[in-house]
């Protein structure tokens, strides 16, 4: 009898049951576990498990009688009831806490991991052929379009560059309340998103689990159906708009013409290689510029791709790194999504986007979540921690790299080449949020200092030394000694403590 094949609830899509090299039998049964024990231990945003489980269900269904859908309290008991002492395959898992437990069960044979366009071998390869100071994006990405003939026109980028970013950094239209992009994919929820809620409902009552954030109706894709018409919509609507805004910020329009696809992506209904392949094709067919398809490829090719074997490449302890000695808690308010608390419109702003979706784009994520952490000097392993649980599209692949590396520089320059943070004037150039706001962008000091400003500032006096000697960081560090206002500045920043700004 064909030896069963176990999917985790983030390998939900078609590549992960494929015959073919390093694949599965198109005869072998399929088991699928709902373990109550991860929601147990972290306390995920609401909106985040309902996508899950619903994601997984709906999967269950299509799969019919081929699959063992199995709800147990932990994965080695749901493993047990699905095929007792029988020996199982599985595809790589996803996380490092994943593949330690598919290895110390004995009957469990682990497979290469699938969902990416390059596999760990080529990576390793590419990376011994390049030292650890040239583990850069950049290097990486252009790896990627020449290997996987992405946006190539023989041995040259299309359009004669690799690198479109000059083009799409521009701020929101003056005046623009939306960019007035055809509205996303939207699902619409079944009987099985009423199940999930119900029993979501439950555990929350027994007091089993506890969540944070807000689970309305659905707003991401749970199935695979439902996955390929959102990647539709966007290629057909959407992408032609998404390069010039992809960084901006809109109060009343967070979407803006993003795709929307992290979470179908990472949950496995969409394979990476189908979606820059439609939208390369979109560039060649005429309907969507250069820069907006060439953005997008980066983000999926490029980001994606490097997020995800840098997890691996760097090693558990990576997780742990932190140069900067920062250690403040998380405060409450944070946690707890409390946006109401919050005077600074542009972190009010986008920690409501959080609780009450479980999303915000890159930008926010990175400029106004991220910075407003890093200023602060929070601990990030903690700040990891609640990016991974509160973002639908949030596991803990994407966030050790992106939070650790790209967001708080804990690990002092192995991914970046610079912490990435800024006063509010870079946030009031490109979004609406700072015009009603009660604090001004361009105020250090004082009763209207913008958190953003008087942040940046204390930052780059607390690591004066080490920022002085990064060619990137330097010259704003040579600027403190022309402000005026410092002692003034700091006294401040040191008495707001942890209260919400």
């Amino acid at each position: 009898m064909t030896q069963a094949h176990w999917l985790f609830g983030d390998q939900l899509g078609p590549a992960f049951t494929a015959p073919g090299e390093g694949g599965v039998p198109r005869e072998a049964p399929l088991v699928l576990i709902e373990s109550k024990a991860v929601f147990r231990r972290r306390r995920f945003h609401r909106a985040k498990a309902h996508l899950v489980l619903s994601a997984m269900r709906h999967r269950a269904a299509e799969l019919g009688d081929r699959v063992v859908h199995v709800k147990a309290d932990t994965y080695r008991e749901g493993l047990r009831r699905a095929v007792g002492d029988a020996p199982v395959t599985v595809h790589h898992p996803t996380s490092r806490a994943a593949a330690a437990l598919v290895r110390s069960l004995e009957r469990v044979t682990v497979l290469p991991a699938r969902g990416f366009l390059v596999g760990r071998e080529e990576f390793a390869e590419w990376a011994d052929g390049h030292g650890e100071g040239g583990l850069r994006l950049e290097n990486f990405y252009r790896h990627v379009r020449r290997s996987h003939d992405l946006l190539m026109d023989g041995g040259e980028p299309a359009g004669g560059r690799w690198n479109l970013d000059q083009d799409n950094r521009e701020p929101p239209p003056r005046g623009a309340r939306t960019l007035g992009a055809d509205a996303p994919y939207r699902p619409r929820e079944d009987e099985i998103d009423a199940g999930v809620r119900e029993d979501l409902d439950r555990w929350e009552r027994s007091g089993e689990v506890s969540f944070v954030g807000r689970d309305g109706p659905r707003l991401f894709p749970a199935s695979r159906r439902e996955a390929l018409a959102a990647l539709r919509r966007f290629v057909e609507h959407r992408l032609a708009g998404f390069g010039a805004y992809e960084d901006a910020m809109l109060a009343a329009d967070p979407v803006l013409s993003h795709s929307l696809l992290s979470s179908s992506l990472n949950l496995g209904l969409l394979d990476p290689a189908e979606c820059v392949e439609r939208a390369e094709a979109a560039w060649r067919e005429g309907s969507a510029p250069l820069n907006s398809v060439e953005g997008f490829v980066r983000q999926i090719a490029g980001w994606r791709e490097y997020v995800w074997h840098l997890y691996w490449h760097f090693g558990e302890e990576y997780r742990t790194s932190n140069v900067l000695r920062h250690t403040r808690p998380l405060p409450d308010w944070w946690s707890e999504l409390d946006a109401d608390a919050v005077t600074a419109r542009c972190l009010s702003t986008v920690l409501r986007q959080v609780r009450d979706t479980g999303w915000t784009h890159h930008i926010p994520r990175l400029m106004v979540l991220g910075s407003y952490a890093l200023q602060r000097g929070w601990d990030p392993a903690a700040l990891t921690d609640w990016f991974h649980r509160s973002f639908v599209d949030g596991y803990d692949w994407v966030m050790v790299p992106n939070v650790v590396g790209m967001s708080q520089y804990a690990d002092g320059g192995r991914m970046t080449t610079k912490p990435y943070t800024s006063g509010g004037a870079y946030i009031d150039r490109m979004s609406d949020l700072c015009g009603p706001c009660r604090y001004r962008p361009g105020s250090r000091s004082g009763e209207d200092a913008c958190p953003y400003t008087t942040g940046y500032w204390a930052f780059l006096h607390r690591h004066r030394t080490r920022l002085l000697h990064n060619a990137r960081t330097a010259r704003p560090v040579r600027g403190l000694d022309r402000l005026a206002d410092l002692t003034e500045l700091l006294r401040q920043e040191r008495d707001r403590g942890d209260e919400a700004p």
